[in-house]
């Protein structure tokens, strides 16, 4: 059996490069795993546009397989935990970084990685979702869980038009949450609204130095900006409030002081993606399965080839463009 896939490399001589491959079974399962999975789809990520243009340190073992996120069918699992047929959808565990990814037709992957695809989802909608809105659902899942209610006033999003931002858009508002929208893209105005947004704000409001404490605007936010703009959001929360974070755009520094957290009593809940536990997973997609408006998926999503990877990559890092990319290793 041989498969198509995009292999990333780089060695002293010739430096990086990105190329799609043939390669063999056999060599597929040169990887640790123990489940075999015939890829249907993957979708593109900031993480795996990084890995894609080498723009950051995401790659540790070369040559490597991008790709984060996939979906697909079961062909043999050793350890029992599947049977052939089953579909499954992976996020995170390090592929793409440590161990090969599913920017390629199959992908030789760990049971306990997997999580069962929902009942109510499609393989392609499971992918314009991906690891970002995977992410979305765990940081409203933490908002919900800590007891925030719609009537307690807005809920911030940062990165409004990214791919975590417009799936946890749509959800909040789904759920009856009051969404204030931050972006630098506010001529995108539009396609926040349909979201679900009812407040659009322009994101460079937040990204300067400002007071540790400042007028208490949110009941909740949810921050893949970090730095000053996270600074700020937690001195604009409200008494009691959380702030889910889940990304450093701005920067990994937090310019802040304790005084939000000491004054007002507000909560800065780290939320990782990559390692959350099964049951974590499920009610993450659990809650994408009983809240995304079916006629939104079209509205967020393009489909892309492996072979226009790395042209979306490159616009993707350069933020010339917006919304969720599909990837069909088939085609």
């Amino acid at each position: 059996m041989s498969l198509s896939a995009i292999i990333l490399e780089k060695d002293e001589i010739n430096g990086f490069s990105h190329s799609l491959k043939t390669i063999t079974k056999q060599q597929l399962l040169q990887q640790q795993g123990d489940t075999l999975v015939q890829i249907h789809y993957s979708s593109i990520n900031y993480k795996d546009a990084l890995a894609l243009t080498n723009n950051g340190p995401i790659v540790r073992q070369w040559p490597m397989v991008p790709g984060i996120d996939g979906v697909g069918e079961v062909i043999e699992c050793q350890s029992g935990r599947y049977q052939s047929g089953d579909l499954v959808i992976l996020n995170g565990w390090g592929c793409g970084e440590t161990h090969w990814g599913c920017f390629a037709q199959y992908a030789y992957l760990k049971s306990e990685w997997l999580i069962p695809l929902p009942q109510n989802i499609t393989p392609y909608q499971s992918m314009i979702i991906g690891t970002a809105g995977y992410t979305a659902a765990l940081c409203v899942k933490r908002i919900v869980d800590f007891g925030v209610k719609p009537e307690d006033g807005k809920v911030l999003v940062t990165g409004a038009t990214g791919g975590v931002g417009s799936v946890a858009i749509v959800i909040l508002s789904k759920l009856g949450y009051q969404v204030t929208a931050s972006t630098s893209k506010v001529a995108d105005k539009d396609y926040l609204h349909k979201l679900g947004a009812v407040e659009i704000i322009d994101s460079q409001s937040l990204k300067e130095p400002n007071r540790p404490l400042q007028k208490e605007l949110w009941s909740a936010a949810i921050d893949v900006v970090g730095s000053y703009t996270l600074a700020n959001i937690c001195a604009q929360t409200k008494y009691g409030g959380i702030v889910a974070c889940c990304g450093l755009a701005q920067g990994m520094d937090l310019p802040a002081t304790v005084a939000p957290f000491i004054l007002r009593g507000v909560t800065l809940a780290g939320v990782d993606s990559v390692m959350a536990s099964y049951d974590k997973r499920i009610a993450a997609w659990q809650l994408i399965a009983e809240n995304m408006d079916e006629k939104l998926y079209s509205h967020i999503a393009q489909t892309i080839t492996l072979n226009e990877c790395a042209e979306v990559a490159n616009k993707m890092i350069a933020n010339k463009i917006k919304g969720r990319f599909v990837v069909d290793v088939n085609n």
